[in-house]
Parts: structure tokens; C-alpha cells; sequence
């Protein structure tokens, strides 16, 4: 923002303080402040707390320890994206010099390197907003990712094809190369139609591993009969269980 923006928007936060004090007294503008200044502040201390006593907080996946990812935007520590993010990150990391599509736009906003994105809906720099069904780019992919994003295919539309999510999984299939690998994390309960279809082995993962929030910032590996029985936001906000869903191109176990 330009000095001059800047300039121009606290003079007008100043001009707004000025009459709300003369309209409405110091103790109802004290009250506004701190009402609009509490989320911020708690989420703050919340960042703090985590980064400065858990940050070297571990969860197994797969038999290894996992370091919990914490970081302000999306406040990771109260959701599953504070162990999605760390498992797909430690693979893409392998892949970094080679042709790499992510499904969704999310590990952009936490690190910087360079890749395909595909995003149907979210207008940004560099994001190809595409139909994944659709998307058919000139070239195969090393790999290929999703973080919590699959599980929305379809549901948007109207009218709704939540069943459209096979038809992306089949074109993802189509995007690899020959030794290509796709990992995506998808919530269980969100998609009841996706749930089905995990159930059935529809999808055809190669592998697949799952997650069990066991607090607000704790996971632990389970069963899928155990994650199968998890609800959607309960009892904690927003995923209760995951499934980490691997799908190899000549059918070798991703290492």
C-alpha cells in the first residue's frame, strides 16, 4: 500500500472514531474496538503459544514422525491442515525439480516454488481456473497433489454431481507420467457420495493411510474402520478424520 493510501485510510479511521465518540461516547467506541480486536488477538496468542512450546510437536505417519505445521494463515493449529500440509510438502519437496500439478491452490500460500495449479474457482495470479475434469494440459506430471479439495467436486453445480468426483480422479490418472504419483488428502463426512466411493475402493488408490483428530491440534493413525465412523465437524471443527489416498502409475509403493 502507498504512503498516500495508507495516509487516507487512517485519517478516515480517525474521521469514523470522531463520530462515533460524539454519537455514541467513549464506552460504546472502547467496546467496538475490543470486540473487533479480540479474534485477531486470540488468534495471535494462539499462533504464539504453538509455534513457541509445540513447535517441535511430532505425529507418526506411516511408522515416522510428522512435525505438526503451524502457521497463521488458515490458524493450521486448529484444523487438519496442520498435518496435511507437512505430509504432502515432504513428498512435493522430492519432486521440486520436476513437473509437479497441484489440485487446488493451498501450499502456495505457505512456500514458494514452482508449479502447475489448477483452481476452478479462486481468481489468482498463476492459478489456472479450470475444470479438473476438463483439464487437459500438453504435458504428464511427475506428480501430482490435492489438499482437501477433491471432496468438492460436483457439489457446487446445479444441479449438484457429487459422482463427478470419479471422472477426476480418472483424468488425474490421465495427467501422470509413466512413473508418475498422486497423494491427496480428502475429510471424511464432508461428501457422503466420496465416502461411498472410499468405501467401495472406488477410486483405486494404490495405498491409502488414515487420520484421527484426537483434539483440537492432535492426530493420530487409525483404521479406515475407525476413520469411516468419524463425523464432520464433530466433535471438533472441520475435519475429524482424513484419508491420505496414493495412487502410483506402475503400481510401486510411494516411498
Amino acid at each position: 500500500m502507498s504512503r498516500t493510501g495508507l495516509s487516507r485510510r487512517i485519517s478516515d479511521l480517525f474521521s469514523r472514531l470522531s463520530i462515533a465518540l460524539k454519537a455514541r461516547g467513549i464506552t460504546h467506541v472502547l467496546r467496538s474496538l475490543a470486540r473487533e480486536a479480540y479474534p485477531q488477538l486470540r488468534d495471535h496468542a494462539a499462533f504464539f503459544y504453538h509455534r513457541t512450546f509445540k513447535s517441535n510437536s511430532t505425529f507418526l505417519f506411516r511408522g515416522k514422525p510428522q512435525t505438526y505445521f503451524y502457521h497463521m494463515y488458515g490458524r493450521t493449529w486448529r484444523n487438519e491442515r496442520c498435518v496435511e500440509v507437512p505430509i504432502v510438502w515432504e513428498l512435493v519437496k522430492k519432486y521440486r525439480e520436476k513437473s509437479i500439478l497441484e489440485v487446488g491452490h493451498v501450499l502456495s500460500n505457505y512456500f514458494s516454488f514452482e508449479h502447475d495449479i489448477v483452481d476452478k474457482y479462486e481468481k489468482v495470479d498463476g492459478v489456472i481456473n479450470a475444470d479438473i475434469v476438463d483439464f487437459n494440459p500438453p504435458k504428464k506430471y511427475e506428480l501430482i497433489v490435492g489438499i482437501s479439495t477433491l471432496e468438492h467436486i460436483g457439489l457446487y453445480e446445479n444441479p449438484q454431481r457429487p459422482d463427478k468426483v470419479l471422472e477426476a480422479f480418472e483424468n488425474l490418472k490421465s495427467l501422470l507420467a509413466p512413473s508418475g504419483r498422486i497423494l491427496v488428502t480428502l475429510p471424511m463426512g464432508f461428501n457422503p457420495v466420496l465416502d461411498k466411493y472410499l468405501d467401495t475402493r472406488a477410486i483405486g488408490f494404490t495405498e491409502a493411510e488414515f487420520l484421527k483428530r484426537i483434539s483440537l491440534d492432535r492426530w493420530t493413525q487409525v483404521s479406515w474402520e475407525e476413520a469411516r465412523a468419524t463425523k464432520y465437524n464433530f466433535p471438533f471443527p472441520n475435519a475429524n478424520a482424513l484419508v491420505i489416498g496414493m495412487i502410483t502409475q506402475d503400481g510401486a509403493p510411494i516411498a
